[in-house]
């Protein structure tokens, strides 16, 4: 009885363990995602998770598409989803400068 309660103590620390490791992180992330998709408004520079630049040009709020403008005349529809942050070129920079050990 005594090695059931022991390998149940185990067992339960290890999913405790992963879900406060791996799954409420990445609900916290998946809520602020969320969070920014409500926001986003025609005329904002955003960053797409493939990483095209754009600015909204249309927003379907209710079938989950936008479209954003990547260059004079070029217009491209994407999934509002599939939009990742706001275009700051500042943090960017910053990102890079990090990335390169500067």
């Amino acid at each position: 009885m005594t090695e059931f309660a022991f390998s149940a103590t185990i067992l339960l620390i290890v999913i405790i363990g992963y879900w406060s490791l791996v799954v409420f992180p990445k609900q916290r992330a998946y809520k602020k995602h969320v969070r920014y998709v409500e926001t986003m408004q025609v005329g904002d520079e955003v960053i797409t998770y493939g990483g095209l630049i754009g600015t909204i040009t249309k927003l379907d709020e209710e079938i989950g598409v936008a479209s954003i403008r990547i260059a004079e005349g070029i217009e491209v529809r994407i999934l509002a989803a599939a939009l990742q942050q706001s275009y700051d070129p500042e943090e960017i920079a910053r990102s890079v400068q990090l990335a390169k050990g500067q």
